[in-house]
């Protein structure tokens, strides 16, 4: 399963943060008026009294000593003492999940570890992009020849068990913990799927993912540019493509966004400078604090004229980057849109290491299209609405990709 030739964008920060019991601390001062003698903590390293005391934390520490003092673990396959660190740990992951945020989580040091690795080499696992859609585990897109792909798992199709574990009470990096695997091994999904009655089962055994990027077509008078992620080379390949298209002599163009999970944002930035004057805005980057908003334009490239006709694909598989390419290409005027609609991921997460070994993965900012519009509030609303007609597609009749055509021809 690939979340990470990324849909996301993150940020690396050196090791600023002061340890997490910094957090504990204040609130067990704060709350100190309603902790009896034998409630309060013998030992806690890394206090300070720096930052003001607005929340009472007495119930936490009341909490804590109750289970000191009274918990049995009644857990059959063991009867360990969980390590008051472990317990930190838990406490912070709650204090995460509390924001209804997917995509903020914190990662203790094993899944710390495991992220840092998987975003810098190859991945073992199905080959999906996954997200929290209406509070459920979603697929954005499976990627093309994958196991997964090969499989017959859609986007759109809500996983609710990974094996034998209920996805309700998981957040996506749990999910994805547990879909991905070594070569070779075999995950069972539960799916829904829009238009099928009951939920059905299906296995998928991973392999190592190699992800593909662009290919190329031509259909009479239309040269056709499917795109499948952003990745690092995905904007030499794409160049390489337009190459193709102009000593094609060609003057109408499709660029197929369908399925497309996203990737590096400044990919998109430079596919879009290709059809943009110079300075035109591409994204915004909406902050907590406004005067932080960052705005992307184009580099200019922009080597066509007039003369180009354009349709961008999109579909509930288009996410995150591809969102952006195909706002800004919209709302400029340059492209039409036509399927169905995007998957909606536009929010932007930076990876902060809390300590050596733990790091929070939160959520620091939305995506706005040119004229404003949050990507994340329901993705973007094709001018040409077309459902792919699933039993036609696989005799080899793409209805969305005929529309465009007809677009283009007329």
């Amino acid at each position: 399963m690939n979340n990470n030739f990324f849909s996301k964008r993150f940020r690396y920060l050196p090791l600023y943060i002061v340890a997490v019991g910094v957090v504990f601390i204040i609130g067990f001062y704060s709350g100190r008026a309603g902790v009896t003698e034998e409630d309060k903590v013998i030992s806690i390293i890394n206090k300070t009294d720096t930052l003001q005391n607005t929340v009472d934390f007495a119930p936490f520490w009341k909490t804590w000593n109750v289970i000191n003092e009274k918990y049995v673990p009644t857990n059959s396959t063991t009867t360990d003492k969980v390590d008051d660190q472990t317990r930190v740990y838990g406490a912070i992951s709650g204090m995460v999940a509390s924001l209804g945020d997917p995509y903020t989580v914190f990662l203790p040091p094993a899944e710390s570890k495991s992220f840092s690795e998987e975003i810098q080499g190859s991945i073992e696992g199905v080959g999906m992009e996954v997200g929290m859609k209406d509070s459920i585990l979603t697929v954005i897109s499976p990627i093309k020849g994958s196991p997964a792909y090969n499989a017959g798992i859609k986007a759109g199709d809500k996983i609710i068990k990974i094996d034998n574990t209920l996805t309700n009470t998981l957040n996506t990096d749990e999910a994805i913990k547990l879909i991905r695997g070594p070569k070779g091994t075999a995950v069972k999904l539960t799916i829904i799927r829009t238009g099928v009655k009951n939920s059905f089962e299906v296995s998928v055994t991973r392999d190592v993912i190699n992800i593909p990027t662009v290919d190329t077509e031509i259909k009479g008078e239309v040269f056709i540019i499917r795109l499948y992620n952003f990745s690092a080379i995905s904007s030499n390949l794409f160049r390489n493509a337009l190459r193709e298209f102009v000593e094609s002599g060609k003057h109408k163009l499709i660029i197929d966004l369908r399925g497309n999970p996203g990737g590096y944002l400044e990919a998109a930035i430079d596919m879009a400078s290709w059809f943009l004057p110079l300075g035109k805005v591409i994204v915004k980057e909406d902050f907590r604090d406004e005067q932080d908003a960052q705005i992307y334009r184009s580099k200019g490239y922009n080597v066509f004229n007039n003369t180009l006709k354009m349709v961008v694909l999109i579909d509930g598989g288009s996410a995150s980057a591809s969102e952006i390419l195909a706002g800004a290409l919209h709302e400029h005027g340059i492209a039409t849109l036509v399927g169905t609609q995007s998957f909606g991921k536009g929010s932007v997460q930076e990876l902060v290491n809390i300590t050596p070994t733990t790091s929070v993965k939160v959520t620091i900012a939305k995506w706005l299209t040119p004229k404003g519009t949050s990507i994340s509030n329901g993705g973007l609303t094709p001018n040409v609405v077309v459902k792919l007609d699933e039993k036609e597609f696989a005799n080899g009749n793409d209805n969305q990709l005929n529309r465009a055509l007809e677009i283009l021809n007329k």
